[in-house]
Parts: C-alpha cells; sequence; structure tokens
C-alpha cells in the first residue's frame, strides 16, 4: 500500500447522513479492514471484529494513556479512569465500581420512569418534537445527577455546559474544547470542595467514594480525583441521548418491530441489546501501540494513533451473520463491543441499559405510534448516530 493509497483509504470528515458511516465501514471491512486517514490528526483505524477485541484487551500493547479518542479531546488535564493503563486506573475503577453495580443501577430506576415521563408530558401535548433535543439530552443527565448527588440546581447548567463540550468536540474546534472542558472542571472541584466541607457516605457517594480511596495506604492524588470527576459528569451524558435517538430512528423505518415492543414490553430488554450492537453510538476509542505492530500484513509503527472501530466490529459479518440487520433474539448479542472491552470496558453498562429500557418502555406506552417528521442530524466524531430526531406522535 502506498503513502496515496494510505491517506485515500477513508475520510472521515466527509458529510454524513444517518447511515453513510455504516456503508463506509462495511466498504473498509470488505476491502481494507486496517484502514488509514490523514485527517482529525491522522490515525488508522481497526474495522473488524477479532481486531478490535484483541487491541482493546491488551493494554501493554495498545495504551489508552496516549490518546484515548478520535480527535483527540484531553487539552486540559488527565481523567482517570479512561485516561490510565492498569495498574494505575485500577484504584479509580474499584472506588466507583461497587456503586455502579446492577443492583445500585437498577435501584434508580423509578427515579429514570419519572423522570422520562416528566419529560415526555410536554412533547406528547405537542403532538411531538425532538427526541433527542428534548428527551434524551435530559435524562442522563438527570439521572446521573441523581446517581452522582449533584445538587438539583446544577443540573440545567452541567447539560448547557457538557452539550457545549460535545459540540465543540463534533466541530474539532480545540479551544473550544479546552474552554467547556474547564467549566466541567470548575463544577469538578466545586463539588469536590462540597463534599471535603460537608463529607457524604462514600458507600453511595461516588466523590466521597473517590476521596476515601486508598491506594497502597495512600489517597488518590487530588488532581486525578478532580480529573475522575470530570470525567463522570460528562461521560454518562452522551451514549444514552444518541442511543435514544438512534433507536427511534429505526423504530420509525420498522413499523411492524415497534408494534411488537408496544404489546410485548417484556421483550424490550432483548431489543435493546440488540440495538446496542446494531446502533453503538461511540464509533470507537482510541489506542497507541507502545511498540511496532502488525495486523493483517499491515505495519503500524509505534506511537501512530489507532482508533478501535466498535461501531464497524459490531457489524462484521464474521460474528453477527447479516450484521446490518435488527435480529431480535439474536444467539451471540452478548458478544457485541457497544460497551467495550477488557480492563477499559463502559463501568456505567447497567446504568446504560436500565436508561435505555426505561425510556423505551415509557415513549412506547406513551403513544400508538411515532414517525420521524424532518431531517435526522447525525454526530459527527467520535459518536455515530443520531444528535436531532424530530418525530410526530401518533
Amino acid at each position: 500500500m502506498t503513502d496515496q493509497q494510505q491517506l485515500r483509504d477513508f475520510d472521515p470528515d466527509l458529510p454524513e447522513d444517518f447511515d453513510s458511516a455504516h456503508r463506509d465501514y462495511a466498504r473498509l471491512r470488505a476491502e481494507c479492514p486496517v484502514a488509514h486517514t490523514d485527517r482529525l490528526g491522522g490515525f488508522w483505524a481497526l474495522t473488524r471484529y477479532d481486531d478490535v477485541a484483541a487491541a482493546a484487551s491488551d493494554p501493554r500493547t495498545f495504551t489508552t494513556a496516549v490518546q484515548n479518542v478520535v480527535p483527540k479531546v484531553a487539552f486540559t488535564g488527565r481523567r482517570p479512569p479512561l485516561h490510565l493503563d492498569p495498574p494505575d486506573h485500577t484504584p479509580f475503577r474499584k472506588a466507583l465500581n461497587p456503586l455502579l453495580s446492577l443492583e445500585r443501577s437498577e435501584a434508580l430506576a423509578p427515579r429514570t420512569r419519572t423522570i422520562s415521563r416528566e419529560l415526555l408530558a410536554p412533547m406528547l401535548a405537542a403532538g411531538g418534537g425532538d427526541i433527542c433535543a428534548e428527551f434524551s439530552s435530559y435524562l442522563p443527565v438527570y439521572v446521573f445527577g441523581d446517581w452522582m448527588r449533584v445538587p438539583e440546581e446544577w443540573l440545567d447548567t452541567l447539560h448547557d455546559s457538557g452539550r457545549a463540550f460535545i459540540l465543540a468536540v463534533h466541530s474539532t474546534r480545540p479551544e473550544a474544547m479546552k474552554e467547556t472542558s474547564l467549566a466541567l472542571y470548575d463544577m469538578a472541584r466545586a463539588l469536590i470542595a462540597d463534599r471535603k466541607a460537608n463529607p457524604q457516605d462514600p458507600d453511595i457517594d461516588p466523590t466521597s467514594a473517590l476521596l476515601a480511596a486508598r491506594h497502597n495506604g495512600e489517597p488518590l492524588d487530588d488532581e486525578l480525583i478532580v480529573g475522575t470527576v470530570r470525567q463522570v459528569l460528562v461521560v454518562g451524558m452522551v451514549a444514552p441521548m444518541v442511543m435514544v435517538g438512534n433507536i427511534a430512528v429505526h423504530l420509525s423505518r420498522d413499523r411492524e418491530l415497534q408494534s411488537l415492543l408496544r404489546a410485548e414490553p417484556e421483550r424490550i430488554p432483548a431489543a435493546i441489546e440488540e440495538f446496542l450492537r446494531l446502533y453503538s453510538p461511540y464509533r470507537g476509542f482510541a489506542r497507541t501501540p507502545t511498540r511496532d505492530v502488525e495486523i493483517r500484513g499491515c505495519p503500524i509503527a509505534r506511537d501512530e494513533p489507532v482508533a478501535l472501530l466498535y461501531a464497524s466490529a459490531n457489524r462484521d459479518e464474521d460474528i453477527f451473520p447479516e450484521g446490518d440487520r435488527f435480529v431480535l433474539d439474536r444467539p451471540n448479542i452478548s458478544d457485541h463491543l457497544a460497551f467495550g472491552r477488557g480492563p477499559h470496558n463502559c463501568p456505567g453498562l447497567h446504568i446504560g441499559r436500565m436508561e435505555l429500557r426505561v425510556a423505551l418502555e415509557e415513549l412506547l406506552a406513551a403513544t400508538t405510534g411515532f414517525a420521524v417528521c424532518g431531517d435526522i442530524v447525525p454526530t459527527r466524531w467520535p459518536e455515530i448516530g443520531a444528535l436531532a430526531v424530530p418525530l410526530r406522535f401518533e
């Protein structure tokens, strides 16, 4: 492969619609499974399931400590656990994991249901609206706000600051990324200062759990705690917002499935898993080789960024037959990579599943049908899917 060919494998800056990226990834899986582009700072992209899973499971060879997403966004400090490899990331995960258990996550379901109904009410009165802007951009902020025990009066500011940061990333404006990220850092520092002044139970409060954690008998580094709280404040906001939009688009196109899930809500959890596979909300996280590697005969030099395209791997036909088609109760659905793989698999997977399940249950129960009634606005890197989905409720 010549240098010019490498530059032309794909162009992540091209305008996209809701489906176009998936068509391009299917082409790459078939023709160029280890692809390269000079766009967005230049990076390699792994598109096949086996390669993505192997790299995600090998932090010694593929480190997350240099660059963890495309485009590179960490201009304002290190944010554990995502920005650290084992064993450095482990104390932060150990402090937070008990508070993200299945039991703790399901305990948030009643509040999530109440929030869902409150957010849907004005949309129902209006006969529809943008399910992303009016519903799913707020739902995870309020749910995570409850989990983080953030003061209620902060939540709208958190929503607006988080959304501003996400849009800055989508537009690849480094200065705007820095500015919006620093606003979130200010919120993290204020939350930590409050917990130091007014301690809470570390068994139920994530910030207090980080402050109480000890590693080799020592407290965790103050600035890394700030980075962790900053990361947690926003990391759970984007994926549910995009996923709800993706599901709404799919169900608008497949009215038979929409009617089935409305009539048989007990099948919604299985449907959520297939939606997660089919519409993984992150294109993929980035890694950096710590040594020269070769994948499918393609040499990748040490320190060259590599994107692990979960969104492509989850449609790999070698693993998921008819990978571009929704198959309810797919036999090997548990193999999907929507929550990652290896030491950096998503610790909030139980909350994420619960939010999507409750949101879909409430949307279906509140309507007799819904359909897209305007232009779908797609996200840009690093997410993939819907940023705006105007719906008409029936």
